[in-house]
């Protein structure tokens, strides 16, 4: 396999990747708020993505798979809210796990790296057209 077919494997292996981290950032974002039904219940629990690395015997790169989603086993704020449906007999609500400032982050970083990987495309497929190019020309 050619350099440039391979730097496009690697790339979408990359795209694939941070579409997934940006999906999750983005179920962690959108319940940031969100409590639990019943009195004492537990919030919405962070979900976390790892990721590995894999060699690809084919193109001789190594490319990045999602290894797991898990979740977040940190505890949970409290917060005292005695008129909350979920508020327990103290008055106390747990809140989900979810750190705003740290999901914003992580959704610039993977924002970026998507856009890198994009490039990555981009320029590859200017380097195969160009070379059909050449070979036509000759």
């Amino acid at each position: 396999m050619d350099a440039l077919t391979s730097a496009l494997k690697i790339a979408a292996s990359g795209l694939s990747a941070q579409s997934d981290r940006l999906r999750v950032v983005s179920e962690n974002l959108a319940n940031a708020q969100s409590t639990g039904n019943t009195p004492g219940a537990d919030p919405y629990r962070r979900k976390t993505i790892s990721f590995v690395s894999e060699l690809d015997r084919a193109s001789g790169g190594t490319t990045v798979e999602v290894n797991s989603i898990d979740r977040d086993p940190s505890d949970f704020p409290v917060e005292f809210q005695p008129g909350n449906e979920a508020a327990d007999d103290k008055g106390y609500v747990k809140l989900p796990n979810v750190n705003v400032l740290v999901e914003m982050a992580d959704m610039s970083e993977a924002n970026r790296s998507y856009e890198a990987n994009l490039q990555v495309i981009k320029q590859a497929r200017d380097l195969i057209s160009m070379t059909i190019d050449l070979m036509r020309n000759q």
